[in-house]
This record gives structure tokens, sequence and C-alpha cells, in this order.
């Protein structure tokens, strides 16, 4: 079944993309937890990390490459960002299809809140 990141990848659905390459597509999140939120997306649909395979090692690399790329192109590298891969729903995750969010414009805290 194909999930709304499908849609995003395929131009099914609007998206306000940010980055793309041969591999990776981010695009900001609709509900952003902070000043700047960006999802990171393989092409390759993956559902969790759990569902990580022989040949995919590569994947959660591209999309932190992607992300610090991104941190720095926009300028806030220096001052920090966070990174966050849910996994599952009691990790809430909520679409499948694995994916890196990036969040920063704020100072963040430990717990989250």
């Amino acid at each position: 079944m194909a999930t709304i990141f499908d849609k995003i990848i395929a131009r099914e659905i609007p998206a306000d993309i940010v980055f793309e390459d041969e591999h990776v597509l981010a695009f900001r999140d609709i509900h952003p937890q902070a000043p700047v939120h960006v999802l990171f997306i393989p092409k390759h649909a993956v559902p969790t990390l759990n569902d990580l395979g022989a040949g995919d090692e590569a994947v959660v690399g591209r999309l932190a490459m992607a992300a610090a790329a991104y941190a720095k192109k926009e300028g806030f590298a220096e001052n920090g960002y966070r990174v966050v891969m849910n996994c599952n729903r009691d990790g809430g995750q909520t679409v499948f299809h694995i994916h890196l969010h990036l969040l920063a414009g704020r100072a963040m805290h430990w717990p989250p809140g």
C-alpha cells in the first residue's frame, strides 16, 4: 500500500520540497514542531528501521548526510539542530516509510517540550 510519502515522491500530492537528489527527497513538515521542521525520506521505501536489510546500509547515512548539508546551506548548522527517527507506533512513527526529522530554529531541550 502506498503511503503519503510515496505519493509525494510521485508528485501526486503537493509538498514544499527543499532538497532532492537521486536517493533522497526532503520537504517541510505540515505540522512543524519547530520553526524549521523538514522531513528527509528515501526514495526507496522501507517501512521502519527494523525493515532495513542487506543492501540498505547507505539509506540512513544518505538521510543524515542530506540533513547535515541542508543545515549548513540554510545557516543553522553552527547553532545546532536535532534529528529524530521514530520506529513503529510506540516510537511515534505515523507514516510507515522511514524518515528523518530535522528540527531547528530554536533551542532544543530534553525531554522535548
